[in-house]
């Protein structure tokens, strides 16, 4: 049954991609399928990577309410924009070479990330949600330093940095793609390796240990990958926090199926198709008027304030 529902998930991507792709398809046919090639790619990547790492985060943290975005990240890329608008200026800021700025972000979020999951492990933090509240600790003091430094910029530098700060689809540099591809796809790869550590790990620290697990280890390296994920996706197109939090409960919705080897894909797939239907949407109907990420984010929130609100009743 699961893997017919898998089947049935991989058909619905394919189905809208394809339609994504030659959807009123005019003029010169092969500039133009090269162009929706490379935005395609790019909502694939990161709706998959977005379910898949949400899937691990919340089996880590023993808590389906979560999302990786919630230790930091966006905060985090917000203030590396906003560090890099003050000191280039506008002018400097918009002419950064693409993938230097790319690895330097990714980099940055990675590091940031890795190191706040090892200081908290080394100090004998075990306990998940204390790390994550500490991360959102960290992200309100990065949101608040760049929201100081936001009102010292000039209103054109304001201007340019609000753009970068918002998750876009529509203006993708060709030259990220492939090595943000290669990254997801082999951090997605692991997430798989990891499926049936991941289902051991879901009964908790104590049992985990008892069946042989290396419980400590076992999760310090699954959060690592996570980081990976969420820094690259967030490198590429920007923040979309509740984006893994709506394909990770569509897919347990969907699937009713504890296994990870089958709800990492799942929420892959799922992931994928909320962003290429949406762009599609966005791009045929309402001809761009919109932007995806915030709509996204909107019935993200809604579903996170729902899940909260079942969980209390």
């Amino acid at each position: 049954m699961a893997k017919r529902r898998l089947t049935y998930l991989a058909l619905i991507l394919i189905g809208v991609s394809a339609f994504f792709l030659f959807w009123n398809l005019r003029g010169p046919v092969g500039f133009i399928l090269n162009l929706r090639a490379e935005k395609l790619a790019t909502l694939i990547f990161v709706g998959a990577a977005s379910g898949a790492a949400t899937i691990v985060f919340q089996t880590v943290a023993s808590n389906r309410l979560l999302t990786p975005g919630i230790v930091g990240f966006d905060a985090l890329f917000i203030f590396i924009q906003t560090m890099a608008v003050m000191a280039l200026g506008s002018a400097g800021f918009a002419t950064l070479p693409a993938l230097p700025k790319f690895l330097t972000e990714t980099a940055v979020l990675t590091l940031f990330a890795t190191a706040l999951f090892g200081i908290l492990f080394r100090t004998g933090a075990r306990d998940v949600v204390r790390m994550i509240l500490t991360g959102v600790i960290l992200g309100t003091l990065l949101r608040a330093l760049a929201g100081f430094a936001q009102r010292l910029l000039a209103p054109s530098e304001f201007a340019v940095l609000q753009q970068s700060l918002v998750a876009s689809f529509n203006v993708i540099d060709d030259e990220l793609i492939a090595p943000a591809g290669i990254a997801l796809c082999v951090a997605l790869a692991v997430c798989l390796w990891m499926a049936r550590g991941l289902d051991v790990a879901s009964l908790g620290r104590d049992k985990a240990r008892t069946l042989g697990l290396h419980y400590d280890r076992f999760v310090f390296l699954a959060l690592i990958v996570v980081s990976v994920m969420v820094s690259v996706s967030t490198a590429l197109v920007g923040p979309v926090i509740f984006l893994g939090l709506l394909a990770a409960s569509l897919a347990h919705a969907a699937l009713k199926d504890h296994r990870h080897l089958v709800l990492i894909p799942a929420a892959a797939l799922i992931g994928a198709t909320i962003l290429v239907t949406g762009q599609t949407a966005f791009e045929r109907v309402f001809g761009l008027q919109s932007s995806l990420a915030i709509v996204v984010e909107f019935a993200g929130g809604l579903l996170f304030l729902a899940l909260v609100l079942r969980r209390s009743s």
